[in-house]
């Protein structure tokens, strides 16, 4: 069992992680990558950070103990499109620094980064402070719990993000698109819109709401997705939307709940 809002009840049903040793191959890798000429949102990061990313791998090499170094370097080789070293670095630091909290976060995070939500949920219960829970972090499990279908559960998360938070616009649209997940469009559509209001400039926001309110009116454009496409079309097109509103891939198949045709 999960408890990772102490005080606010608990999740179950979680599967425990179960840290694999990082391999020789991907830790060569790592420590000799040289990054290639990529932004951290396609253009946005610019030429700092392309000059900090010789500084962490640096860092990282001259002590890959240290927990600081290690998160930094791993940001940098995600921020560069390799992923799965960014993983290894942060999973070798997470077993030598079991109780460190930025480590843990990052860890998790890197775990939802990749599709594995059931890990990244046991991770980022960890990374919680004593009876100071995170609202980024509980945003972030409420997204991993909506990809796997747990929807209830997420807007739980939600919820106590929001009462740190309040009206915080990246947990709104996070709550919008779990409500939509649970064919609450009202719901979803209504939450989404105060979203927007909080972040008028986030065009995340505003495509999750086009999308929204096209699987309620069939005439609006939903990204692609009309308001008669059938479950199985909605609910991946929601499912991808959450993964990138987070910045992360689609889910492994095995990860991805079990789909239902209407009225089942």
């Amino acid at each position: 069992m999960i408890c990772s809002i102490r005080g606010f009840g608990c999740v179950e049903g979680l599967a425990p992680i179960v840290f694999a040793a990082v391999t020789a191959a991907v830790l060569g890798g790592c420590q000799t990558t040289q990054p290639t000429e990529m932004t951290a949102s396609r253009g946005a990061a610019g030429a700092d950070g392309e000059r900090s990313a010789p500084r962490s791998a640096e860092r990282y090499r001259a002590d890959p103990n240290d927990p600081d170094a290690a998160v930094d370097y791993a940001r940098t080789l995600g921020v560069h499109g390799r992923r799965a070293q960014a993983l290894a670095v942060l999973e070798q630091a997470s077993i030598a620094h079991p109780k460190h909290r930025g480590v843990l976060a990052a860890y998790g995070r890197a775990l939802a980064d990749v599709g594995h939500y059931r890990r990244a949920l046991d991770v980022l219960d960890r990374a919680h402070a004593d009876g100071a829970p995170d609202w980024r972090i509980l945003s972030v499990q409420g997204a991993a719990l909506d990809q796997i279908g747990r929807h209830d559960d997420a807007q739980r998360y939600y919820a106590t993000a929001l009462r740190l938070a309040p009206d915080e616009p990246s947990v709104l649209s996070n709550l919008g698109l779990s409500y939509a997940l649970a064919k609450d469009l009202v719901r979803a559509e209504a939450t989404l819109r105060r979203a927007a209001s909080q972040s008028r400039n986030d065009a995340r926001v505003r495509e999750s709401l086009a999308l929204v309110m096209g699987l309620q009116r069939p005439g609006v454009p939903a990204g692609g997705v009309s308001g008669l496409a059938p479950t199985e079309t909605r609910v991946a097109r929601l499912r991808q939307v959450l993964a990138q509103q987070n910045g992360w891939r689609e889910p492994p198949e095995w990860e991805k709940p079990q789909l239902r045709a209407e009225g089942s």
